[in-house]
């Protein structure tokens, strides 16, 4: 028997724009997802947009009923910066703070801690016209953002979260084209990181200046760098991955400063913003209590097969390759490796290079798709789902009982929510979601999940 702490927190993460649906309801401003569907809408898979998407605003309080049917004692959802401030700053939405209100106590009523997260990928519109993250006036505006949130809802909510997955916004929208607003500018990729490092300070300033009894952390997605071998090129191929996939965020946010290798490497290519020492002592100063990590897959590199182009925009592939393992073992539908060993290697990290913070999972899953073809007796029989879930928690397990400070473990997600460009291809959830009629069924995954809890473990031969 594979038995957790007393306490630990077993549940789900989702995101507010992956979930509430509607930029209609009671005036939420739009996000640039909302923007970037109407421009582009060929982009989402099947053409299916964040207008609906698993209508949690409107059903909320039946979620939270199947939330306990599937083995939650704790829940990760966001607040929408755009619901709450529809300009992005300004007047608050009194709709929307009623909400999130009666979601929080909804949730601690029926004995489900509320985890919040304050930013997931989704910047209002009007602050992205000034340039979003790009703009150090709207690092202010996400200050007084947070404020008001702790104000509205501290008293309910005890576990926050400033960002979720910040790497993302920089890379995918600054770098790939695969996020809004589909740059590829290096130095504005460098920039845009440093001020969300700045603004979770700062919300973690604030948080800890209001004395509210709660704690206050960031969710990063930790992918640990892995070399092809033990040559000296393939394990610095490694070290500098491992430098902008994790310690970009990870240093600043646990340790208060940046590694210094990643700043020269940055000041090299003529990337280093002009940083203010006031800014760089709010970031020294205010780091986070404890820590999220979203984890699904590996990262595997090697040292480049072939010289960079030095007059082509900067990116990480600079310095390393992605390294194809053979043999390795795949979801299909999502493209990502399968290694649950890879938990337990942050596990150790998190314990021998940033003091044992205390951290919990945040997100751990696997997107399938067409998953109507598991269903027998109209429950999806999603057995991979469970396999993936024990192995995992196997690994963290280990790793819990070798000094780390875990507290939780949270999957993604509760019900199959939207997901950015890829919308509805793969389903990640314990419940089902029709997207049709809006029915939830839940999953073998999701009864399974309810035993979990109610054992506070698991056979790990079974």
């Amino acid at each position: 028997m594979i038995k957790f702490p007393e306490g630990f927190y077993f549940g789900s993460a989702t995101s507010a724009t992956q979930c509430e649906g509607g930029t209609e309801n009671d005036g939420r401003g739009k996000n640039i997802w909302d923007l970037w569907y109407e421009e582009e809408s060929y982009k989402f898979h099947g053409a299916i947009g964040p207008g609906i998407t698993s209508s949690f605003y409107q059903n909320y309080k039946e979620d939270i009923q199947l939330m306990k049917q599937t083995g939650h004692n704790s829940f990760r959802t966001s607040i929408s910066w755009s619901r709450l401030f529809p300009q992005g700053y300004g007047e608050v939405n009194d709709k929307a703070a009623e909400f999130y209100r009666s979601l929080f106590l909804e949730l601690k009523e029926q004995g489900i801690e509320p985890f919040v997260n304050l930013y997931h990928f989704d910047m209002p519109v009007k602050l992205q016209e000034m340039g979003g993250w790009e703009n150090r006036k709207v690092v202010d505006y996400y200050k007084e953002y947070a404020w008001t949130c702790f104000h509205l809802f501290g008293d309910l909510v005890k576990h926050w979260f400033t960002f979720n997955e910040p790497i993302v916004h920089v890379e995918c929208g600054y770098l790939q084209c695969y996020h809004y607003p589909c740059k590829v500018d290096p130095k504005a990729a460098v920039l845009v990181a440093y001020h969300t490092a700045l603004a979770s300070a700062l919300a973690v300033k604030e948080y800890h200046s209001m004395k509210q009894g709660g704690k206050i952390g960031i969710v990063l997605n930790l992918t640990p760098a892995y070399p092809r071998s033990s040559h000296p090129e393939d394990q610095k191929a490694a070290k500098i991955a491992e430098l902008f996939q994790n310690k970009s965020f990870l240093d600043p946010a646990v340790k208060g400063a940046y590694d210094p290798e990643l700043v020269t490497l940055i000041e090299k290519h003529g990337l280093l913003p002009e940083a203010v020492s006031e800014d760089l002592e709010v970031i020294r100063q205010n780091t986070v209590d404890f820590l999220g990590v979203n984890y699904y897959h590996p990262f595997r590199v090697c040292a480049k097969a072939s010289l960079p182009n030095p007059a082509a925009p900067f990116t990480p592939g600079y310095y390393f390759d992605n390294y194809d393992m053979p043999g390795k073992r795949m979801n299909p539908y999502r493209g990502w490796e399968i290694y649950p060993r890879g938990l337990y290697d942050i596990a150790l990290n998190i314990r021998d290079n940033y003091g044992n913070i205390e951290w919990m999972v945040t997100e751990n899953g696997m997107g399938v798709e067409n998953e109507g073809r598991f269903k027998t007796d109209g429950i999806i029989q999603d057995d991979y789902r469970i396999d993936f879930y024990k192995e995992h928690l196997t690994w963290l397990h280990k790793g819990m009982e070798e000094g780390s400070h875990c507290i939780g473990y949270h999957v993604w997600t509760f019900v199959d929510c939207w997901s950015w460009l890829n919308a509805y291809k793969n389903r990640y959830g314990l419940v089902e979601l029709d997207l049709e009629t809006q029915k939830r069924t839940i999953k073998k995954s999701g009864y399974w999940y309810q035993e979990l809890l109610k054992n506070n473990g698991f056979e790990s031969g079974k």
